[in-house]
């Protein structure tokens, strides 16, 4: 089982089932990590069996978690998963949306293939999944629901079907945030910026000279890790953020500000000293990991 130092009380989560889908790898498995170790049960939801199996074990097995193939961007393969959460839990106390994926394109280039599968995984699968937990057990006993999201009020040129997919989820929780208050159902957004996962390493080399790169534009000159998502991820599912609904929290060191600013250039520094709260945690391979 590998340690995990998180920041929050001892059994914040006990006696709770939490979902995360996408927990086979990167961000994901961070999170899967966090909440476990303030003693949630876990149902990690991907679609390799293998890295499933691999998080599992690091998680230190047994009956406290759950894992399941399944693809999100499909309704009943879904709703049978979520049955088989509830089989196994007997409740879903909370769910992160983690899984999704995109790749760099320019719109003149992009395939209506290759749009529809990055608004599937992206946008859809949130839909999907938040809708089928919400039906199944949320609307009559609350819950909570953390979705990851991306950074795309100013556009997203060179991934533009991810900024447009990013867009819509956006818009379904300010939705759903409304529309399922009454049943005690919170649901919120965590906006990463550029974050140093193993999801670095899943990008074309053209794109790993501006991945080491940005953190010039980053007001903090670094690059964020998984544990720092996880713990905006776990605060946004506690009690603490009962009255949080429909909000979007940036963990950016600063760069969607910054992006705004044409009269003033952050100097270099190193006093942001980053939060790692993962024993093995490694640098993507891009970062000289």
């Amino acid at each position: 089982m590998v340690d995990y130092r998180s920041v929050f009380r001892p059994g914040l989560f006990h006696g709770q089932t939490i979902i995360v889908t996408g927990g086979g790898s990167g961000i994901g498995r961070c999170i899967a990590h966090e909440l476990k170790s303030l003693g949630a049960r876990i149902a990690l939801i991907g679609r390799n069996v293998e890295k499933l199996q691999t998080v599992r074990d690091e998680l230190g097995g047994g009956d406290g978690v759950f894992i399941h193939s399944c693809d999100l961007r499909q309704e009943q393969p879904v709703k049978d998963m979520v049955a088989a959460v509830l089989g196994w839990g007997g409740r879903i106390d909370g769910l992160v949306n983690n899984a999704g994926g995109q790749f760099p394109s320019r719109l003149r280039d992009l395939s209506l293939n290759g749009w529809n599968a990055v608004v599937a995984n992206n946008m859809t699968a949130t839909f999907l999944v938040s809708k089928e937990v919400f039906l199944q057990w949320m609307e009559a006993h609350g819950g909570n629901i953390v979705s990851i999201g991306a950074d795309w009020p100013l556009g997203m040129p060179g991934m533009g079907h991810n900024g447009a997919a990013r867009a819509g989820q956006e818009n379904f929780t300010l939705t759903a945030s409304i529309e399922w208050a009454a049943s005690g159902v919170r649901l919120n957004q965590v906006i990463p910026g550029f974050i140093a996962s193993s999801g670095f390493d899943k990008y074309p080399e053209s794109a790993h000279e501006t991945l080491r790169s940005v953190v010039k534009r980053v007001p903090l000159k670094r690059h964020g890790t998984e544990s720092e998502i996880a713990a905006a991820v776990a605060f946004l599912l506690s009690e603490a953020a009962a009255y949080i609904t429909g909000a979007f929290i940036r963990v950016d060191g600063g760069v969607h500000n910054n992006n705004r600013s044409t009269f003033f250039e952050v100097p270099d520094h190193d006093r942001s000293k980053p939060y790692i709260g993962l024993a093995n945690y490694r640098k993507p391979k891009v970062l000289g990991g």
